[in-house]
């Protein structure tokens, strides 16, 4: 008998995780024999990975962070190329974590074993020339954006655009009057998200600046108002507190434990940092206005690489400038309130467009991506 289908599979971080194990389960509805064997948290492990180390040993931010742990980070990376020349895996999926699964699946490739990248690094944005590095890693990329399918189109790398999981995931229609009910809100009064990031540094420079705003946005409507903040962690719940300990006292805001969908359905616009809750919020058709700061050395270098007109998911999705978005020095509270009140009256340009974007990512994101590896697979 032939051996089963043996599929290697690396995730770095708790997203990766998630889009694993749904590739995982979409593999085993076609191939019940699969095997899965590599690096992966507790979803790909429930559901039948033999993971060969902790996923969080690949989980590294910050520049600091990352330098003390580049030789443990060399090592296991070093014996996970050697275990997986010697296991032979039909393909091997690189799950995001660029900087880890690219030189893995090179080193992999050149060994002859077929390999896939799931979930694009930003090179269309900056960085460029890593596409030639991609180039000669990947057999085939998966790619969770149209636009960013175009981009290695143009540059002559196997490409399949699988569509969002978010997006299979989010009905197009969602309940506004059930999930302000299961936070307590009343249903006439007009609510407001704010949604300043999940982590310390970012929540730190923003955090601030969204009360602001939303202090200057109440002193501007006239009807009732209400804000909702998610915290992402206990430490993130602390840190909003100790700011808020800053403001005016009958500032209504009301700290949620998490539950960000929740209040993404809940509101009627949305004040949030760029990056992947934008998607978040698009999906759930809530007009927004987005805004973020960096540090400003950070900022600096950064102007100079970027390659794309925006900065945020939606108009890099619509193509257009859609929503409002202020960076650095043009993110004041003032500029902030000023864009977000008309939204509170009529944001229907975006909300329209936002529907049309949901519909062109919902694609069965799980199923397509597994239909490619198991094509590649059987083509090695």
């Amino acid at each position: 008998m032939a051996r089963a289908l043996r599929v290697a599979l690396v995730a770095g971080e708790a997203s990766g995780d998630i889009l694993g194990a749904g590739l995982m389960q979409a593999l085993k509805a076609v191939r019940p024999d699969v095997e899965f064997i590599g690096v992966g948290g507790p979803r790909m492990q429930a559901e039948g990975l033999q993971s060969y180390f902790p996923m969080e040993r690949l989980a590294v931010m910050g520049l600091f962070e990352v330098l003390g742990r580049l030789p443990e980070l060399w090592l296991r990376r070093r014996r996970l190329i050697r275990r997986l020349i010697d296991s032979r895996p039909d393909v091997y999926v690189g799950i995001d974590a660029p900087d880890f699964n690219l030189g893995v699946e090179l080193r992999l490739r050149r060994a002859g074993i077929r390999t896939v990248h799931y979930v694009s690094p930003s090179v269309w944005a900056w960085r460029q020339k890593r596409v030639l590095k991609i180039r000669q890693a990947c057999d085939l990329m998966l790619t969770l954006f149209p636009f960013e399918a175009q981009f290695y189109e143009a540059q002559d790398v196997p490409v399949r655009f699988v569509g969002h999981p978010l997006a299979d995931q989010v009905p197009l229609q969602t309940d506004r009057d059930a999930a302000r009910a299961a936070l307590d809100l009343t249903a006439g009064e007009t609510i407001v998200a704010l949604m300043p990031g999940s982590r310390g540094g970012e929540l730190a420079r923003l955090g601030p600046l969204f009360l602001e705003a939303a202090e200057r946005l109440l002193a501007l409507h006239a009807g009732a108002l209400r804000f909702v903040v998610p915290c992402a962690s206990s430490e993130r719940r602390r840190q909003l507190e100790e700011m808020l300990s800053h403001t005016r006292r009958d500032l209504p805001v009301m700290l949620l434990d998490g539950r960000s969908h929740e209040a993404l359905a809940a509101c009627d616009a949305v004040l949030i940092a760029s990056g992947t809750a934008t998607l978040e919020a698009l999906l759930y058709k809530r007009p927004m206005v987005v805004a973020y700061r960096l540090a400003p050395l950070t900022y600096k270098v950064a102007r100079h690489l970027v390659k794309t007109p925006f900065f945020s998911l939606p108009n890099l999705l619509a193509g257009r400038a859609l929503v409002p978005e202020l960076l650095q020095e043009r993110a004041t509270p003032e500029a902030l309130a000023e864009a977000l009140m008309p939204l509170l009256e009529i944001g229907r340009e975006q909300t329209e467009c936002f529907d049309a974007i949901h519909r062109s990512l919902r694609r069965d994101a799980s199923h397509q991506a597994a239909e490619s590896v198991l094509e590649l697979a059987e083509r090695a």
